[in-house]
């Protein structure tokens, strides 16, 4: 008898069990469906947006590209960093300039940007003076200063026929 007590009490048992996993894993399954959907939604946004800055680059043939080399490489001081020491950074940097934009007939001779060098080299100090020396060594960081150059160039002229700031050497000290 007692054998039989135990066996019913452990069916018992092995129902209530698999009606508690069976709701825990339908609870469950519609958390992680709408993790993934958000997931999913997330990465294909990203990647559109990737996507188009790589494409506006890529869209911009050689052949309608015209590059403009800041005269003289700039020394920049950088913010102090924890070592108490004044750095700086020796920069030589290009702006590669869409030929068939409307403003580049405007602003794009190399007269014209020669007479905006004053105002470009002082966005360009602005931007990379704001890192101190082991941030702005970074890669990452680079890119970043590149982007936010580019940014104020474009916002200075009014106009994107400057399509991307290029770093050619880069030193610290």
């Amino acid at each position: 008898m007692k054998r039989n007590l135990l066996s019913i009490l452990m069916l018992a048992l092995l129902i209530v069990n698999i009606v508690l996993t069976s709701i825990m894993m339908f609870g469950v399954m519609g958390a992680s469906k709408k993790t993934a959907e958000l997931v999913t939604d997330i990465a294909s946004v990203l990647k559109l947006e990737l996507g188009d800055q790589a494409d506006d680059k890529a869209a911009i043939p050689l052949s309608q590209t015209e590059v403009y080399h800041i005269s003289e490489p700039m020394t920049i001081e950088l913010q102090n960093s924890d070592d108490g020491k004044s750095h700086y950074c020796l920069v030589s940097v290009a702006l590669s300039m869409n030929t068939k934009d409307k403003a580049y007939k405007t602003y794009g001779s190399a007269e014209s940007m020669a007479a905006y060098e004053p105002l470009i080299t002082g966005e360009i100090t602005n931007v990379i003076g704001s890192y101190t020396i082991d941030v702005m060594r970074e890669p990452a960081t680079q890119e970043e200063a590149r982007e936010k150059i580019l940014a104020a160039v474009q916002k200075m002229f009014d106009s994107e026929f400057v399509y991307n700031v290029s770093f050619s050497d880069i030193k610290f000290q």
